[in-house]
């Protein structure tokens, strides 16, 4: 079965948490805001095909970033990005990978990830995936990864374990929860963090779309004969505009009764906000997160400092603070205050427009 495996790597989002630095025009999936000589949907991209075959890899993207996944993955054909003319969340991204594959290979096993997380143990991670492959191929199981949660997060969604065992049934999934209910989780050790990884065969997810989101499935079903073809871009334009927004864990995976979960512990993180990027940065001395040996700082303490290579830097009298400074945009900022930032966008595109965006 192992040529039927594919992986669909999800690269539609825009990114607006690590604004300035992710744009609109080139949104977090395609940066190295962690210095690490990679963007992030490279690292991804090179972490899967140690176990998948480069023709068998799909990115689901929205049109405008085409050009952009090609250049970052030169090995795929043009054929092996999906544009989605418009974001409509993940559940219409899978629907749309899963019947292309199905016209494709309709014995295809799906990897479905995001483009843009972190995983400090990649061996581990492949054992991870390779072990749910080889659950899902003779069941009709819709996996989930789940993360062994070191602390009571409340930005990421959490799973209800059945049991203690590697894999398991999930009993329930739970929403970004507050700090009281988050140490309650920890405490119980019955839940782990929602990687937003998921693994099934191409026919049991069209299964439960067909079922849980019959709207949807109806809609794909009925462009079946588009896909592949110079039809294809039409028909999905058409499609996405009459799809309801709707993410795959609110729509199928909550409503299904053939979910399951394996556990995992392999150094992960969405790396969703510039305060994740500042715990896995390297620090100074006093616990400062800086891009840049040109940055100079005094009497500043636990802050994240990012300017552009060639500028010199003077940071004085800040803790816990976000510096990210680019060639038009400076966000100055506490650690504090960052869910702010989305409405900070929403003022600056309302007094300068989308230019800055």
């Amino acid at each position: 079965m192992k040529n039927h495996r594919y992986c669909v790597i999800m690269a539609g989002g825009i990114g607006t948490r690590f604004w300035p630095m992710s744009r609109q025009s080139c949104p977090k999936q395609f940066l190295d805001i962690l210095d690490t000589g990679r963007s992030f949907i490279r690292h991804t991209f090179d972490r899967f095909a140690k176990i998948i075959p480069i023709e068998n890899f799909i990115v689901v993207t929205n049109k405008r970033y085409k050009s952009l996944v090609l250049e970052h993955i030169p090995e795929l054909k043009e054929e092996q990005v999906l544009c989605e003319p418009i974001g409509r969340n993940t559940a219409p991204c899978i629907a749309y990978a899963a019947y292309t594959l199905k016209r494709r290979d309709p014995k295809a096993e799906m990897i479905v990830t995001p483009s843009d997380h972190l995983i400090l143990n990649e061996e581990e991670f492949i054992r991870v995936v390779e072990s749910s492959l080889e659950f899902v191929e003779y069941r009709n199981a819709l996996m989930t990864i789940g993360i062994q949660p070191t602390r009571p997060e409340t930005g990421y969604g959490y799973i209800q374990k059945s049991n203690a065992e590697e894999i398991c049934k999930v009993k329930c999934f739970t929403e970004k929860p507050n700090r009281e209910m988050a140490e309650v989780f920890l405490e119980s050790g019955e839940f782990l963090w929602n990687s937003g990884i998921f693994i099934w065969k191409v026919g049991d997810i069209i299964s439960a779309i067909e079922k849980h989101l019959p709207e949807h499935a109806s809609l794909f079903s009925s462009i079946e004969g588009d896909l592949g073809t110079e039809n294809e871009a039409k028909s999905i334009e058409r499609v996405f505009s009459a799809c309801r927004t709707i993410s795959i864990d609110y729509g199928v995976m909550e409503r299904a009764d053939n979910v399951y979960v394996h556990n995992g512990n392999f150094g992960w993180s969405d790396v969703g906000t510039w305060g994740s990027v500042y715990q896995h940065g390297k620090k100074d001395r006093y616990a400062n997160a800086l891009s840049s040996d040109r940055i100079n700082v005094y009497d500043t303490r636990n802050s994240l400092i990012t300017v552009p290579k060639e500028k010199i830097a003077v940071v004085s009298g800040l803790k816990d603070y976000i510096v990210v400074d680019t060639a038009d945009v400076l966000l100055i900022c506490p650690m504090s205050d960052e869910q702010s930032i989305k409405s900070f966008i929403e003022d600056v595109k309302f007094s300068s427009g989308d230019k800055h965006i």
